[in-house]
């Protein structure tokens, strides 16, 4: 009735299954923010705020990079406290907010 494929490579641990596609979201979204604020696009932006998110969005990529690597240094054991996971979750968010600030303010200057 239910049929189960069999591999020789073991189960991920939980952590890791889902750690690592949320850490590959949030680098996503920082780099994809970082290109945004470093084009011609972002130039509607305070030039204080665009430097400021830019140094807060090169931090949080390295921060998921060391994170990353050490999940997978240690076969997924290792994970990132809930505390720091809900900083880059609202940075993602402030990501969001600046996005749709410059496509809205290039919508109206067209």
């Amino acid at each position: 009735m239910f049929s189960q494929e069999f591999t020789d490579q073991p189960d991920q641990p939980l952590v890791q299954t889902i750690l690592e596609p949320l850490l590959d979201d949030f680098q996503y979204w920082f780099d994809e923010t970082e290109t945004l604020l470093t084009s011609p696009k972002a130039d509607c932006l305070n030039t204080v705020d665009r430097r400021t998110l830019v140094e807060q969005l090169q931090l949080a990529k390295q921060e998921v990079a060391t994170a990353k690597a050490l999940m997978l240094a240690t076969d997924g054991n290792a994970g990132v406290d809930i505390a720091v996971i809900r900083q880059w979750h609202q940075l993602v968010g402030k990501c969001w907010q600046t996005a749709r600030h410059v496509r809205q303010q290039d919508q109206s200057d067209r």
